[in-house]
């Protein structure tokens, strides 16, 4: 042990003292180890992020929704639910009437509003002093009096504000209303985990991790060649195998352990970066990206250790001796039989859980992540062998394709190591994104909704005026159609307690969207016939009987208005609404409806909108406003998504844009760390009058078929991957190929990018002074 210390605190020695040449090296393999570490720094601080943001959210939760109304007292305080929409984007408000000196103040709030007045998030208050937020400014008339603290958010991009009201007491109904006596749940359970949901979320971690341990695994080879012919000095003064290796070892442990002070360095620049950034609708604060410090010192010990052991594992077939290094000439055949090992291996771990599905228990998550990572890091392994394979085979061409295919012949591993990253990259997105594809119609419900009728629906609270709301949507800007109809229960307590309908008001053509009428004026009635579930209409709608709008109950009890069904009550039969459901009970004209019945019915507004009209939405929102406050304005989609698969998709977008940004930046450092490597070579070529032109397309060669080749494996295995993986969670096979060359393609984006971006430095490599040397 003392032997290994000695030889890797030399090595370590060697890599600070080497002069300008060293000191490139070393940055270079810093900067590369550190892009990776400072993604797994962020990776190990997600889980604390995640729990922060729920543990916020819980924090300030008012559960508004209750079936019992809680007495009033200095305690309590009265709260509305007046969440909005604006450009597609959720915004979280609150109206607040505090009954008492100790009622409970929300997370990030120092005092209550005042009526009229409004605490806002500095993300809303950006936006309202803003052009872009004039159309909000207008649904929210309220003064801005301060800004909600952080306790209060769960993202710094989040759109929130508190308003004081009052008169809110009257309003209470059990849903968008309520009596508060404390923000949060302390009972709240937690919701049923869905075994094909966590290997969704487990297979998106590991796929997100693995191009970054790659990547990490080739940065702290950078310098390799030059490394090792200048070892050969060593053994030249005495210096054994052995001790040559461990030297070795110890410069790529002096670039780790200095890509780790770089790494955390470019973590906390990354850290307030995230605090600024949103991506997909999603941001966080700075203070919630804290790494957990298990993982945080796992990483700190794993990347030393790797970058020693992957030094020795590469130095194993190359003999240094003192006069130069064997791997100078054409390298052995690398053999194949045990690169195939770790794919098998994978798929063999995975073999078990075939067919499991959703209804058999959880996925082992140790044999689903180390299926996932044996098979991504087949990749790694069959590449280098690919790409010598193929590369020992190409023949002829021009003097560019030369000089590319020779050097690619002499170092195909150095040209594999390069595209690793992002043909494991790859792999993952592609099996990832069959896996999402193929579970998503399980977790995503077609809306019955008929959009051709309507595109929008508004519910309107109870009390609220129908007629004068319907004309006010109707003037509204881009709406072309409002069909306005409003709702209420209807039963006898007394005779039947256990039998209830539906009444629907509205006028005649409002009727015409619910049922077929034979003829229609106003003060007509129907009864609805053809809903296969109402049983109760035919026992209630009898002429003569007298019924109760908006019935009381032993549990509730309302301000009832008393309504005998009349002798001219006509049939009329049911059809499909514009939500796709089939309505039952009472159709009723407005001249028909009791004086007292405006008080208890509920009004829905349904609106046919032109679409072409910019910002149609919301003034469409801002007209629901004007109308009352709590008036919720709703656009119709032809399909509902489950939050938590939706939230796993994201996360995976989330996590793909900051590891191809890795991969490309790795990528470069990399590409400029082989352009240092051949600037002699490249000086040379330019000295005996070879063409820029033509060294510049060689370059591009080099990165070309290595790239291609990884690419079509990473194709192969992603293919492999999603459908073991769908085969697991019950689903049928099917390949969606437009992801697939889709995903190809943004590799194959980033490696052209990457190229570009490499051919300025390149220029300024091959000038004739390149050829000094110290």
């Amino acid at each position: 042990m003392s032997q290994w210390a000695r030889d890797l605190a030399m090595g370590v020695r060697f890599a600070f003292t080497g002069g300008r040449e060293g000191w490139a090296r070393l940055l270079l393999t810093a900067v590369g180890v550190g892009l990776g570490v400072a993604l797994l720094l962020l990776t190990t601080a997600l889980p604390n992020t995640l729990v922060v943001r729920h543990e916020r959210e819980e924090a300030r939760l008012d559960y508004t929704y209750s079936q019992t109304t809680m007495p009033r007292s200095d305690r309590t305080l009265v709260i509305a639910d007046i969440d909005t929409t604006f450009h597609e984007k959720d915004v979280r408000g609150r109206l607040m009437e505090p009954e008492g000196a100790r009622a409970p103040l929300p997370p990030g709030l120092d005092t209550f509003p005042a009526v009229g007045d409004m605490v806002v998030s500095p993300a809303l208050k950006e936006l309202l002093g803003s052009d872009g937020g004039k159309l909000l400014r207008e649904r929210l008339p309220y003064r801005i009096v301060g800004t909600i603290g952080e306790s209060g958010l769960i993202g710094s991009h989040e759109l929130a504000y508190y308003a004081g009201a009052n008169g809110l007491a009257a309003k209470i109904n059990g849903s968008s209303v309520a009596r508060i006596d404390r923000f949060g749940h302390p009972t709240a359970t937690s919701e049923k985990s869905d075994p094909v949901l966590v290997l969704l979320a487990l297979v998106v971690f590991v796929v997100l991790l693995m191009p970054v341990a790659v990547f990490i695994a080739a940065a702290v080879r950078f310098g390799g060649e030059r490394r090792d012919r200048r070892l050969a000095a060593l053994r030249l003064v005495g210096s054994d195998g052995g001790m040559t290796r461990r030297i070795a070892a110890g410069e790529a442990l002096a670039g780790a352990l200095a890509g780790l002070v770089l790494g955390t360095l470019f973590f906390f620049v990354g850290r307030q970066v995230a605090g600024t950034a949103e991506i997909l609708d999603v941001s966080v604060f700075p203070s919630y990206l804290n790494p957990s410090p298990v993982l945080a010192v796992l990483v700190s010990v794993a990347v030393p250790a790797a970058a020693v052991l992957v030094t020795l594992f590469a130095l194993r077939q190359v003999v240094i001796e003192p006069l130069g290094v064997v791997r100078a000439a054409r390298p052995r055949r690398r053999r194949l039989w045990w690169r195939l090992l770790m794919p098998l291996g994978g798929l063999a771990m995975l073999y078990p859980m075939v067919g499991q599905g959703h209804d058999n228990g959880n996925f082992n998550q140790y044999l689903v992540t180390g299926g996932v990572i044996l098979l991504l890091v087949g990749v790694t392994a069959l590449l280098p062998w690919i790409v010598e394979t193929v590369v020992a085979r190409l023949g002829r061409g021009g003097v560019a394709w030369q000089l590319a295919v020779r050097r690619l012949q002499l170092s195909s591993g150095t040209a594999a190591r390069m595209v690793n990253g992002i043909a494991v990259a790859v792999a993952g997105a592609i099996a990832l994104q069959m896996l999402f594809a193929g579970v998503e119609s399980d977790y995503t419900k077609a809306s019955q909704n008929d959009l051709s009728r309507a595109q929008m629906q508004v519910n309107l609270p109870k009390g609220v005026p129908l007629d004068p709301a319907a004309r006010q949507f109707a003037a509204t800007k881009g709406v072309r159609k409002v069909t306005a109809l409003s709702s209420a229960s209807i039963g006898d307590r007394r005779k039947d307690p256990e039998a209830s309908m539906e009444l629907n008001v509205g006028d005649c053509a409002a009727l015409r969207e619910l049922a077929s009428l034979p003829s229609c004026h106003d003060g007509d009635v129907f009864a609805l016939t053809g809903a296969e579930w109402d049983t109760d209409t035919p026992k209630l709608a009898k002429p003569g009987r007298t019924l109760y709008i908006d019935p009381s109950y032993a549990t509730e009890r309302h301000s009832e208005v008393v309504w005998k069904v009349p002798a001219q009550l006509k049939q009329a039969r049911t059809i499909k609404d514009p939500t796709g459901s089939q309505r039952g009970g009472i159709l009723m004209t407005p001249g028909a409806l009791p004086d007292r019945a405006a008080e208890p019915v509920t009004g829905e507004i349904y609106l046919s909108i032109d679409q072409s009209v910019p910002d149609v939405r919301e003034y469409v929102r801002n007209t629901a406003a004007r109308v009352d406050v709590q008036a919720d304005a709703m656009t119709w989609a032809a399909s509902e998504q489950s939050n938590r698969f939706t939230s796993i998709r994201t996360g995976l977008f989330v996590g793909a844009a900051c590891v191809l940004a890795l991969i490309g930046a790795s990528l470069l450092v990399s590409q400029l760390e082989q352009l240092r490597e051949r600037k002699k070579l490249l000086s040379s070529l330019v000295a005996f009058g070879t063409r820029r032109r033509t060294l510049s397309l060689s370059v591009l060669w080099q990165t070309a078929i290595p790239i291609g080749l990884g690419l079509v494996l990473a194709s192969t295995v992603g293919l492999v991957l999603g459908a073991v993986l769908l085969k697991m969670t019950g689903q049928t096979v099917r390949v969606d190929w437009p992801s697939v060359l889709s995903m190809t393609g943004f590799g194959a984006a980033v490696v052209f990018l990457v190229t570009l971006l490499s051919l300025p430095p390149l220029l300024r490599l091959m000038r004739p002074d390149g050829l000094r040397t110290e």
